[in-house]
């Protein structure tokens, strides 16, 4: 009712004035939406997504609330929605970078807290694509990426709820981040979304009560406030009843209906959230990313997460006590381990897995071949366990090794399958047969005599990795053990010892509160002396290799005491270790954890055992006119013990004769294309033009709509041995011509070394161009 005065001029209404931008839904609906959209920002900051002391993702809760405000506040002012959302994305760049510094510097204004943002989000840039190190130890771009998907969330919601009016929109969104959280979480999250369950049916309630309390309004049917009451008496009745029955049920029910519908669902979160990893330092004390998944990284987070699920069972035909190895890693940029570029192959069942590899098996006296059934029990993550060198497998398994070709080694091995039979070559246990069996002796006098593909893999040492204590930590064991310095064997001992017992190190699952700024894992384990089994053994495989030792990380799980044949392995048994190579015995087992959690077992002395002679040419390395030990001995190879065979039929003379033409001729052909050849770093798309124009006069030619991969592929498979240098070209082509990439010095010599090699390989193009024409003519 409105009463107006006309001579006075002046308007009196009897009802109170009204809020411009009071919602006609009524406040308690916006209340709604902001309960909940801030279950997600509380679930986020519980679960502690950031590596650094607890509170750094306190702010969610106000990044989330602004997100809301302008949601509603634009919804309320008619603004379309490119407008609103691109308005409140430019107030969120200005305000929540100012948030962020505030967690990252102690003190300062706002100037300063936007600049310290703006330089960990550099840094971390730099890290990745410049310094070219696989992760990166900044965090001031992952809170700000969590600020960001807070203040987007709640803008999202209240400008649905209010300007679209679908707050079912809101509630799915929103609903989604909480479940997806949850799942990575170790932390108990029920309350969150007992709220949630509540705000949502809460708020769908209202807007259903409001939109027929409308309808009624509009049509003139009855008393519409007493229908909105009637609808919120009865939706209250219906919350209540269903979440209390849901905490019932929770409480008591002991089947899981639906478990197979969501069976591995979070193991693929797991697996993605440690992809991310690289990028965002993820893994803090309450999520589940930086437990240990096997896959193609390893990053060294702030804590150590297992539980004591069972996760396996093994049946072993005997007592080995083997380490279960899934995946080993060759790479360390200092915050964690990944794979050189590496090459992934499907191989049968039954077809032996590494004959192609320099791990290939070493058919030597002190080995012997062991079989086991393994069986995936609630755990998925698709990779195959196995202890030293897998030989074969029951079923079809996808190999991924790092390196390339016949000088490629073992990176891990994934199949599908839940139970698979796989064996595997083991050494023999040295305190069983200490004259066939593997001993310490054997390998003192192993040598150094390196393969090239060994060296340039398993020796390198990124510069940020060491530091003043991690010298300090070689020098003080190498003082305390002067053996040390005598092979690689007591070298390796020493450094186990010394980290597992003498050297003060303390093993500790969680060192969230250990900050130790830029500085590697190792660095910091080395100086702080607190840690878990990925630090001791990063630790003594940076060591080794500083002393000029191949080594490389592996991670599975720990031996456990069977029972009748059957090794029930717990996620808690889950472990990293080390393995050294050794020549003429291959990779080499060392456990150097501390605190009662690892398994090493060192090997017996055995029999004193001569070295290898002399080398004739003087050399002082004992084992440089030995065959090289990664490759199989072959029947009729002088270098196998085997005899030459003699057939009847001519001489040998002519055949000599024409050997020694046809390599002159060769050798001729090979030094005019070298000569030929480029002297300096190629450029990607003169090197593509190049290969695709000396293709093309062999018949070879591109079509019009394969792209750069595909024809690369096509030549692959006419040419198998060029195939990796073709990748290598049709790569930097990419990169550069599509990705507006630079490569470095070190990828334009291997494109340069690449393109020299395919001056030749190309060549046999020649011989498959008639083959090419009698196929087309028989397709005609």
């Amino acid at each position: 009712m409105t009463a107006v005065s006309i001579g006075s001029g002046v308007r009196t209404d009897a009802a109170p004035r009204r809020w411009p931008m009071a919602p006609a839904e009524g406040w308690t609906t916006l209340g709604l939406v902001l309960l909940l959209c801030l279950t997600l920002a509380w679930s986020i900051d519980d679960a502690s997504w950031v590596v650094g002391p607890r509170g750094l993702t306190d702010f969610l809760t106000w990044a989330i609330a602004l997100g809301v405000g302008w949601g509603f506040l634009s919804a309320k002012a008619g603004w379309s929605r490119w407008t609103a959302h691109l308005l409140g994305a430019s107030f969120a760049g200005l305000i929540l970078p100012v948030i962020v510094g505030a967690r990252l510097v102690d003190g300062g204004g706002p100037i300063e807290w936007f600049q310290a943002t703006a330089a960990s989000c550099v840094d971390a840039y730099f890290d990745l694509s410049v310094r070219g190190l696989q992760f990166t130890s900044e965090i001031g771009h992952f809170l700000l990426v969590l600020g960001v998907i807070a203040w987007g969330t709640g803008q999202f919601a209240a400008y649905a709820t209010f300007h679209h009016r679908r707050p079912l929109n809101a509630v799915l969104i929103i609903g989604l981040g909480l479940v997806a959280n949850m799942s990575l979480t170790l932390r108990d999250q029920l309350p969150y979304l007992v709220i949630y369950s509540l705000s949502a049916l809460f708020l769908l309630i209202r807007f259903h009560a409001f939109d027929e309390r409308t309808l009624w309004i509009r049509h003139r049917i009855g008393d519409a406030a007493a229908l909105g009451g009637l609808y919120l008496r009865g939706g209250t009745v219906f919350v209540a009843t269903a979440v209390g029955a849901s905490l019932f049920l929770t409480a008591s029910a002991t089947s899981a209906p639906l478990a197979a519908v969501w069976q591995g669902a979070d193991q693929q979160l797991i697996a993605l959230g440690q992809e991310l990893q690289r990028v965002f330092r993820g893994g803090g004390q309450g999520t589940r990313i930086n437990a240990v998944e096997f896959s193609g990284s390893a990053v060294i987070a702030g804590q150590w997460t297992t539980n004591s699920d069972p996760v396996l069972e093994i049946k072993v035909p005997d007592d080995g006590r083997y380490f279960w190895r899934a995946v080993v890693y060759d790479r360390f940029d200092g915050h964690g381990w990944s794979w050189s570029p590496r090459t992934e192959a499907q191989v049968p069942a039954g077809t032996g897995l590494l004959d192609q590899t320099a791990d290939a098996p070493l058919d030597l006296a002190d080995r012997r071949e062991v079989t086991f059934d393994v069986n995936e029990l609630d755990f998925n993550p698709q990779a195959m366990f196995a202890p030293d060198t897998p030989t074969r497998t029951s079923v079809e398994t996808t190999l991924t090794t790092i390196g390339t070709g016949s000088q490629s080694y073992f990176g891990g091995l994934t199949s599908n399958a839940r139970s698979y039979q796989i064996s595997a070559e083991v050494p023999i246990d040295g305190n069983a047969d200490p004259i066939n069996g593997l001993t310490a002796n054997k390998l003192r006098v192993a040598g150094t005599n390196y393969p090239a593909a060994i060296k340039a893999l398993y020796l390198d040492v990124a510069p940020n990795v060491g530091g003043p204590h991690t010298d300090a930590l070689l020098a003080a064991i190498l003082a305390r053990h002067p053996e040390a310095n005598a092979n690689p064997y007591d070298l390796a001992r020493s450094i186990t010892t010394y980290l597992t017992t003498e050297g003060g190190f303390i093993y500790d699952d969680n060192v969230l509160d250990i900050d130790c700024g830029r500085s590697s894992a190792v660095e910091c384990f080395a100086a702080s002396k607190h840690g878990y089994c990925e630090h001791y053994a990063s630790t003594m495989a940076i060591l080794l290799r500083m002393q000029g030792v191949p080594a490389r990380l592996a991670e599975g799980f720990l031996p456990s005491t069977p029972v009748a044949g059957v090794e029930t392995i717990l996620k808690s048994a889950s472990h990293a270790w080390v393995e050294v190579y050794f020549p003429g015995y291959g990779w080499v087992t060392f456990d150097p954890t501390g605190g009662g959690i690892g398994r090493d077992r060192p090997l017996p002395q055995g029999p004193r055992v001569s070295p290898p002679p002399a080398s004739p040419r003087g050399s002082t390395n004992p084992l440089d006119n030995q065959p090289d030990p990664t490759r199989r001995p072959v029947s009729g190879d002088p270098a196998a013990g085997g005899g030459t065979t003699t057939r009847g039929g001519p001489g040998g003379g002519p055949l000599i004769i024409i050997g020694l033409l046809l390599l002159i001729a060769m050798g001729g052909l090979a030094f005019a294309a070298w000569q030929r050849g480029p002297r300096a770093p190629s450029e990607p798309d003169a090197v593509w033009r190049g290969v695709v124009g000396l293709a093309r006069r062999f018949g070879f030619a591109p079509r019009p709509s394969q792209t750069v991969f595909e024809y690369s592929g096509t030549l692959g498979e006419i040419l198998p041995n060029a195939r990796p240098d073709l990748q290598t070209v049709a790569r930097a082509k990419v990169e550069v011509a599509y990705g507006r990439g630079q490569l470095g010095d070190d990828r334009l010599r291997s494109l340069r070394d690449a393109q020299r090699r395919l001056r030749i390989a190309l060549l046999g193009l020649v011989l498959r161009r008639r083959e090419r024409r009698e196929r087309k003519g028989r397709r005609r």
